[in-house]
């Protein structure tokens, strides 16, 4: 089942806890012999790779109030423990731990860190 929005800015998604927001790479259309795919061959495969496109802030840890001195106030900040993936990464991860959601006519993939099994980091990845 796909989500769609119809909303025009990309930026205004934020993405919560240990979840990443990837684009799926363009799938092949023929083989290294020249053969064309069908669709559904790509919907069977169980590894997707996409490019990372949002990352949320991580996994919350609860927070240590010490009282050093009781008139102070008490901050209750929240404080993450920070994921692997980074924006412009090229990752793979399994299909069937992830949220497929349509926004501007564009198929993306909310998937959480746990599912993404490799990545691959280059400065110009997302050139080509």
């Amino acid at each position: 089942m796909a989500i769609s929005y119809n909303r025009k800015d990309i930026d205004k998604i934020i993405m919560v806890g240990d979840r990443v927001l990837i684009k799926p790479k363009t799938p092949q259309e023929r083989t290294k012999a020249g053969l064309y795919l069908p669709p559904s061959i790509e919907k069977k495969a169980n590894l997707y790779d996409g490019y990372v496109i949002k990352v949320g802030p991580g996994f919350p840890i609860p927070t240590v109030n010490e009282v050093d001195e009781p008139w102070k106030e008490a901050k209750d900040e929240a404080k993450f423990v920070p994921i692997q993936p980074k924006i412009g990464d090229l990752a793979v991860y399994l299909q069937n731990n992830s949220y497929e959601i349509s926004f501007n006519d564009e198929k993306y993939y909310i998937v959480p860190s746990s599912a993404i099994l490799m990545l691959l980091r280059d400065a110009g990845l997302m050139e080509n």
